[in-house]
């Protein structure tokens, strides 16, 4: 039975719940349904040192929701717990999977945007890029820098020393949460409705959908994607994980990520209430 919940504190003080992460916290106590325990933030991602509100009597089975990790220190941070009587669901191989996009894009190649992996600082021939893609992102292997001035995407208009200028960028951006290599990304060209893509992200747990809920601030007037193509996913090779799905400019979906679902936000406007309960019965 999967009864507790592990949160991050707050910076500043271990003893209160992270202020980001206060609302989930709050919902998930609201349900009944869990017992929660809140770790030290920066003993833990500071100095590796793992402090806990409480240390059960007994072994119980959690559900880590916070701050995304590399997967060396989820390892580490598994095996921690587990000598503490916390025992994750999702296992450091199951992280991994999840987390490092080329790992599972084996599973998902079929519906979403093609990809080219580099090692992390090794030249990139953007004219190789160009013929494979014709338009192209840049992540490393866990995220993107959106929001920034970095460019959404590059096309042939871009030369070689431009791109390598701009990758310079990409890794200060990045600094210390840059993960696994550069991964190169197909373009895709998603439908708009006023200034806001549709997107939704599908949470999984034990093969069942949890939640389905809009992600990019849409308006509720938008489709949504099929049951079906839902459906597809839930069988995913861990416990607890995410699949994001989008429109593209044509009216078709495709899948544009997937993760890890300890790690993974919930959406603008989601009922908190309603993700734990759901959380809650497709883990037990």
């Amino acid at each position: 039975m999967v009864n507790t919940i592990l949160f991050p504190s707050s910076y500043m003080n271990r003893r209160k719940i992270d202020e980001d992460m206060a609302r989930e916290y709050d919902a998930a106590l609201d349900t009944g349904l869990f017992d929660t325990i809140i770790f030290g933030y920066d003993d833990w991602f500071e100095e590796r040192n793992l402090r806990l509100s409480f240390v059960p009597e007994k072994e119980v089975n959690a559900i880590y929701r916070g701050w995304m990790m590399k997967p060396e220190q989820y390892y580490e941070f598994y095996d921690k717990l587990l000598s503490r009587n916390v025992r994750l669901q999702t296992t450091p191989q199951m992280y991994t999977l999840m987390h490092i996009f080329p790992n599972i894009y084996p599973q998902i190649e079929k519906d979403t945007a093609r990809i080219h992996t580099f090692p992390l600082h090794s030249d990139i021939d953007i004219r190789d890029c160009i013929r494979a893609f014709g338009r192209f992102m840049v992540k490393d292997y866990v995220k993107s820098v959106k929001g920034t001035e970095f460019p959404t995407y590059f096309d042939e208009s871009t030369s070689q020393s431009e791109f390598d200028r701009w990758m310079e960028v990409f890794y200060d951006y990045r600094g210390d949460l840059l993960t696994g290599g550069i991964c190169i990304k197909e373009y895709l060209e998603l439908k708009r409705y006023g200034e806001r893509t549709n997107e939704y992200r599908v949470f999984y747990g034990n093969n069942e959908v949890i939640s389905v809920c809009r992600n990019s601030l849409q308006g509720n007037f938008t489709t949504e994607p099929s049951e079906a193509m839902i459906e597809k996913y839930k069988n995913l090779d861990s416990v607890f994980y995410t699949v994001d799905f989008a429109e593209l400019s044509d009216g078709s979906w495709k899948n544009i990520g997937a993760g890890d679902g300890s790690v993974s936000g919930l959406s603008e406007g989601q009922y908190y209430g309603a993700f734990f309960r759901g959380l809650y019965h497709a883990m037990n």
